[in-house]
């Protein structure tokens, strides 16, 4: 990442979209969103999954299944705090409205946004071993 500062980027994507809340289903949503992390720290960047605070700050406020009234209190509300930290949003996978959340928010503090693993500096031939991995 030569000449350019690391930015610490949220990695927003679904979490509990078409999960039917399934435990494996749910986990497979934050593996897809961790898939990200090490390559953007490669590139010199401070990676954060949302979940990484959202799913043991739900556990703590006493949450006993996702979308209970704990896990609510938590679960975007946390992410949307850490945003006032980040300096990016890297939006991933498919239709989440608490991605396009993320998203909402980001813009409107005047943050980036990257829709692509290559778009975000220092990340473009990251994309590509990241593309080739997944095959």
């Amino acid at each position: 990442m030569s000449g350019t500062s690391p930015l610490m980027i949220l990695v927003a994507g679904p979490y509990r979209s078409g999960t039917d809340d399934h435990p494996e289903k749910l986990a497979a949503n934050v593996a897809a969103m961790e898939a990200y992390a090490l390559p953007l720290f490669r590139a010199g960047h401070i990676p954060v999954v949302g979940e990484w605070l959202a799913l043991p700050l739900a556990a703590l406020a006493g949450s006993r299944h996702t979308g209970d009234a704990a896990f609510v209190e938590v679960f975007h509300p946390i992410a949307e705090r850490l945003l006032t930290h980040c300096d990016a949003v890297l939006r991933v996978g498919g239709a989440s409205q608490g991605a396009d959340l993320m998203v909402e928010t980001a813009r409107a503090r005047g943050l980036a946004v990257y829709h692509a693993l290559s778009e975000v500096p220092g990340c473009e031939h990251a994309a590509a071993s990241m593309a080739r991995a997944s095959h």
